[in-house]
């Protein structure tokens, strides 16, 4: 786990602002979302809505005076779920206009590539790559992300990683590192094990771990035969 964030102070994205159309009409649409409201104040010409999803951190703020986009400009903001059919039933329950389940083709807000959006779950069942969307009155565009086990590195407050998840780590490690000792030149293991581990535990991906650990292991080579 990386520790760099040890005595830092707190940065948590606490709040969204955008404008809407009309403001009773959005605060009455989060509200059937079952979203908890906080704040509704109002002097002149100005007036802050303030509602906070279940469970979250993290609010949004709308209202008159308050942002200088347009209404319905905002695209893509995301909410974790750790079950994203049941949250797409409940929201379907409320009478909000769900799409139906879907991937990216190129992996999590790949828009790059030519029909971006595949339907039906990820294929490999992976955690952060199953979706679903709605749309507020306004058209601001929310992503349902399915987050089932989050990579590791990211939860701030986990400093350390417990013996169990080490040794399933550890596991992880051993059979990724199995095929590049078959077909590379002799090495030490924990010179391939050491990079994988560090960048796994900053939140990379099996893949993109395992890249970064023959990529040290081929680099570092020559000094380490020494």
């Amino acid at each position: 786990m990386n520790s760099n964030h040890v005595n830092r102070p707190n940065l948590k994205l606490e709040v969204v602002v955008f404008n809407v159309s009309d403001v009773d009409r959005a605060k009455a649409f989060y509200e059937k979302l079952g979203w908890r409201l906080d704040i509704d104040i109002a002097a002149g010409g100005y007036r802050n809505v303030h509602v906070t999803p279940p469970n979250s951190d993290a609010s949004i703020i709308f209202g008159k005076g308050v942002a200088l986009n347009n209404p319905g400009s905002v695209q893509n903001l995301v909410l974790a779920v750790d079950d994203l059919d049941a949250v797409r039933a409940d929201l379907i329950t409320r009478g909000v206009n769900v799409s139906e389940i879907f991937h990216y083709a190129g992996g999590p807000f790949n828009n790059a590539v030519e029909n971006p959006r595949g339907g039906g779950r990820d294929p490999e069942g992976r955690s952060y790559f199953s979706f679903a969307s709605f749309e507020d009155p306004d058209g601001n565009v929310w992503l349902l992300q399915e987050i089932t086990t989050r990579l590791l590195g990211r939860l701030w407050d986990s400093p350390r990683t417990d013996v169990a998840t080490l040794a399933t780590l550890l596991r992880e490690t051993a059979e990724h590192h199995d095929p590049y000792e078959k077909t590379h030149a002799e090495h030490h293991w924990w010179d391939w094990y050491a990079p994988y581990l560090s960048a796994r535990q900053n939140g990379s991906s099996p893949e993109d771990a395992a890249v970064a650990a023959d990529r040290y292991v081929e680099e570092a080579l020559p000094v380490l035969s020494r």
